[in-house]
């Protein structure tokens, strides 16, 4: 598979719509290919996977991951989002950059190295319902892919290694006062029983900070509370959005942020944890030693779901991501299977323990 051929499937998934949850379509294209390329496709919902022999089990196993569900278009697109253009070695269309160059780039590069053998098993797949965090995306096949030792989850790095990807908790926060007449020296105003933990997620700094991603952030983003301008509030409502960094883990930065504030505290979920790989991890090794550098990534992928080591790493800007006009270059993709090769031929890994 050449460049011009992942090219000609990447425009095939740009003109087929495959918002997150409605992704059949791209997935049969990539079922398709997948087994005109002489490999058996496996599927799951609208998660296309193949593994480029049979299992060796005294191996340790990589896996390659990219998503094919795309973020609506939005409003100011000017060209036609599902018509792929390539103009001044730009390819425009939704989903080139986010992240449909790492889906055909990381095939490109499995099946070259399908044809030698490698010290470790290989599966390529193509995930659905990333931008969702969906259940029916790749936490719906993790299981069915026996052990993972190690992936790259294709994301626009610029083919930079992203070697922390910051986690995410949404906490809704509530604050309980009184009701009492607003005229009077009555109540327990809500309002102001919440502007104390408000100012504490403000201002407060846990002790760890990542030498990749930083502090861990926690932003207030919305509030909500009364009901008529004369009557003293007995609940106020607040959600925050917390960045969590590779030093914690989701759980463990909940039970702080609990002892910290008097409101209730419930996390809309607290699976989305941050990820971390080690510098002196071969894949990063290489990496390092082809001049590229690494760095932490504020943007959150399918690491979050991810129980074992990951790196990311893909062609494409961040930067351009769920914008109007989105692109990526040509020679993005070209550079991207290179790469993405030479990381991985002969790479030796450890199988987990």
């Amino acid at each position: 598979m050449n460049t011009h051929q992942a090219i000609e499937l990447l425009q095939r998934l740009i003109a087929t719509p495959s918002v997150s949850r409605d992704e059949a379509a791209a997935a049969d294209i990539m079922q398709s290919a997948i087994e005109e390329l002489g490999f058996v496709a496996h599927r799951k919902g609208n998660n296309v996977w193949a593994e480029v022999r049979e299992h060796n089990p005294n191996k340790p196993t990589i896996l390659l991951d990219a998503h094919i569900d795309t973020v609506k278009p939005n409003a100011s697109w000017v060209r036609d989002p599902f018509q792929p253009t390539i103009e001044d070695g730009r390819l425009y269309g939704l989903g080139s950059n986010d992240t449909g160059g790492s889906v055909v780039a990381l095939l490109a590069a499995f099946v070259a190295l399908a044809k030698r053998e490698q010290p470790y098993n290989l599966i390529y797949m193509a995930s659905a319902e990333e931008e969702v965090t969906g259940a029916g995306g790749v936490r719906a096949v993790l299981a069915e892919l026996g052990e993972i030792d190690f992936a790259i989850v294709g994301e626009p790095t610029e083919m930079q290694p992203a070697i922390a990807e910051k986690g995410l908790m949404v906490l809704d926060c509530v604050a309980k006062g009184r009701v009492g007449h607003a005229a009077r020296e009555e109540g327990v105003n809500a309002i102001y029983e919440a502007l104390t933990d408000i100012e504490w997620f403000r201002t407060h700094r846990f002790e760890r900070v990542s030498p990749f991603l930083g502090a861990v952030k926690m932003t207030v983003t919305g509030i909500e509370a009364g009901v008529q301008h004369n009557v003293i509030p007995d609940i106020c409502r607040f959600m925050v959005d917390v960045r969590v960094n590779e030093c914690y883990q989701n759980e463990e930065l909940l039970g702080e942020i609990r002892k910290g504030v008097k409101c209730e505290v419930t996390p809309r979920s607290t699976h989305l944890n941050s990820s971390a790989i080690e510098v002196t991890h071969p894949a990063v090794e290489r990496l390092v030693a082809m001049g590229r550098v690494p760095f932490g990534s504020p943007t959150m992928s399918n690491q979050a779901v991810m129980p074992f080591t990951t790196l990311k790493l893909g062609p494409g800007d961040s930067a351009r991501s769920h914008t109007a006009d989105e692109y990526i270059l040509l020679d993005e993709v070209a550079e991207a299977i290179e790469m993405y090769e030479q990381v991985l031929d002969n790479l030796i890994i450890e199988k987990s323990k």
